[in-house]
């Protein structure tokens, strides 16, 4: 259970940091937001594609990436009077 956890953590931190990493500009966010932004796009990755690898590996990053443009796009219009 613990592990299970621990895992999942660390695979969120991977993908979320990927994806500030590919995605351009500047990501005004905390590593509690990367790491969750991770754990959204490996979920969602894993919905799209089933199986594992590199190419599932891909998959989470790219969306992810779209996740942290979303979170930009709602961040902005939140922040605009």
């Amino acid at each position: 259970m613990l592990g299970g956890i621990f895992y999942t953590i660390i695979i969120g931190a991977v993908i979320g940091v990927l994806a500030r990493f590919f995605k351009p500009g500047a990501d005004p966010m905390g590593w509690i937001l990367t790491i969750l932004l991770g754990i959204a796009g490996a979920y969602i990755g894993s919905l799209l594609y089933a199986g594992g690898g590199l190419i599932g590996l891909i998959v989470s990053v790219i969306c992810a990436i779209v996740l942290l443009f979303l979170y930009e796009m709602i961040r902005s219009k939140a922040a605009k009077p």
